[in-house]
């Protein structure tokens, strides 16, 4: 049985001919015809070419990869029971879901607290980050998350002023890093600044220490969509040329004369920007953390990509050599702006494998008395249920759970049901709940209480829709928790789990679930 679909999928607009009847090795059409139009990929590859390659349309979209792995986490049951608690005394009156406590301290002065454990992972430079980034900010601070600004903002900001190669002034960055910091509330939350090789060519990161006053960095090996550097789409020639100007990777080529006039005739409407690949070393590595201290960073973090293990292994090694305050490791599939589809789907270690790789590695470092970072994990994350998943799978080690795809849905549907509530055009479905914001979004009394009738009215609603997103999966995640009789993160571990499969088992470490406390079942029937 084929895990993944060739040749036609809605992320590259494609289908097939005979939708019913398919080759299951290349995704042909059992009889390819004479005559067709071309709506299968090879067929629209045939004259779009490089076009079919990345997931469309631009812009409005994230993807992730549609391929079934032979095991997920849905492979796993959350294990309740009836006796006892951890973090509040076993009494029926006080051991209830609401309790839970939800607060995550990390970092190596312990200074970082979110109110949730999960945190956005790095989105940066794509239309859709851009066009939604203040719902994402908004939304993040009110909950008390943590949001990573990922990488190239800098770089594809028009308005970014660059001397002698360096960043001194960029009006994006700057908005979207104001824009979190201005509605953080208590301390919660933290905003973090990624950088691929551009972005420490410019001196990204020192710009953000010195000027925003940003703690927080991170550098960037890699994530889990693809295993190359970001990319994205440009429509218009003048910016194009600018970015091939300051060092980006522009294909076709921008400057040359034939492009030019190729594009302005309409042979094609999109360039694309590309990013550099990585190479890491050691002593680089270990160089740019020192640099990013020296410079300010009051936390330096890492993010990897689904890399063979071997890369994994150097990723939390180096992260316990020189101290790194926090290591996120994502696995294959992870969800991107833009990615090439055939790439997303068939590259890199999944979530679960990647993810017991990263407890084994880090339980070897811990038995050595070795500083284990903190670590989160991500890759196809969206609900509660998964999210205690990834914090047991990796306990005690693993703090924080990345999500991307699921915040961004969330605050385009907000945005989307602001929209349609100016427009006096909210749809049916939506409509059955009210016509006003206080009546449509849940939470909208308990944040019109805390922020005051004139902030509630200023927040854009896509911050709304993700604030609400996340007080679904903290009450979900309570319930669940409250379930297992652990009360606070740091109870969570390995036993709160099972695993459904024997292949899930013997890939994780964690019991099959019909040996699950096989010893102590007994000792309770012997006694």
């Amino acid at each position: 049985m084929s895990l993944t679909r060739v040749n036609s999928s809605a992320a590259t607009l494609t289908k097939n001919r005979t939708e019913d009847s398919i080759v299951p090795t290349s995704g042909m059409c059992v009889t390819c015809v004479d005559g067709c139009i071309g709506m299968c990929e090879i067929g629209k590859s045939a004259y779009r070419g490089h076009e079919v390659i990345y997931p469309q349309p631009f812009g409005v979209i994230t993807t992730a990869a549609e391929k079934d792995y032979p095991v997920d986490y849905s492979h796993f049951n959350i294990m309740g029971t009836a006796v006892g608690a951890h973090g509040v005394p076993a009494d029926s009156d006080k051991a209830i879901f609401p309790k839970v406590n939800l607060e995550v301290v990390f970092g190596h002065d312990r200074g970082i607290k979110f109110r949730l454990p999960w945190i956005i992972p790095g989105i940066g430079s794509t239309n859709v980050a851009k066009n939604n980034w203040d719902g994402i900010a908004i939304g993040s601070a009110l909950a008390g998350t943590g949001l990573t600004i990922g990488e190239n903002v800098v770089g594809m900001d028009p308005e970014a002023v660059i001397k002698g190669g360096r960043v001194v002034d960029t009006v994006d960055l700057k908005n979207r890093v104001r824009l979190y910091k201005d509605h953080q509330r208590d301390g919660y939350g933290a905003i973090v600044v990624q950088a691929n090789i551009e972005d420490t060519r410019l001196g990204t990161q020192e710009y953000a220490i010195e000027k925003l006053g940003v703690q927080a960095v991170e550098l960037k090996w890699g994530q889990g969509a693809k295993d190359i550097g970001g990319e994205v789409k440009i429509r218009d020639l003048a910016k194009a040329q600018l970015l091939h100007k300051r060092g980006y990777i522009v294909l076709p080529d921008p400057t040359d004369p034939h492009v030019i006039q190729a594009f302005e005739h309409g042979a094609f409407t999109e360039f694309e920007r590309h990013s550099r690949v990585g190479m890491v070393d050691e002593e680089g590595f270990a160089g740019r953390v020192a640099e990013l201290r020296k410079a300010g960073a009051k936390y330096v973090f890492l993010k990897t990509g689904a890399y063979r293990p071997a890369d994994l292994a150097r990723a939390i090694k180096w992260s316990s050599k020189y101290k790194i305050d926090l290591l996120t490791v994502y696995g294959a599939g992870g969800g991107t702006g833009m990615s090439p589809w055939r790439m997303m789907n068939e590259w890199g270690v999944p979530p679960v494998e990647l993810h017991s790789l990263l407890y084994r590695y880090a339980k070897q470092l811990a038995d050595r008395k070795e500083y284990v970072p903190p670590l989160a994990v991500a890759g196809g994350f969206t609900f509660e249920d998964q999210i205690f998943k990834g914090l047991a799978l990796g306990a005690p080690f693993v703090k924080l759970v990345g999500m991307a795809r699921g915040p961004i849905a969330a605050v385009m549907v907000g945005k989307t049901i602001g929209r349609t509530i100016d427009q006096g055009m909210i749809p049916v479905y939506v409509e059955r709940f009210g016509t006003t914001r206080d009546e449509i979004f849940v939470t909208a009394a308990d944040l019109r209480r805390e922020l005051g009738d004139a902030g509630f009215e200023r927040l854009p609603t896509g911050a709304i829709g993700l604030y609400t997103y996340y007080e679904r999966l903290a009450q979900g995640l309570r319930q669940l928790m409250a379930g297992s009789r652990k009360f606070a993160c740091n109870y969570i571990d390995r036993g709160d789990l099972a695993a459904l499969t024997e292949d899930a088992a013997r890939i994780s470490g964690i019991d099959y679930i019909l040996d699950v406390d096989r010893e102590e079942a007994a000792r309770i029937l012997t006694a």
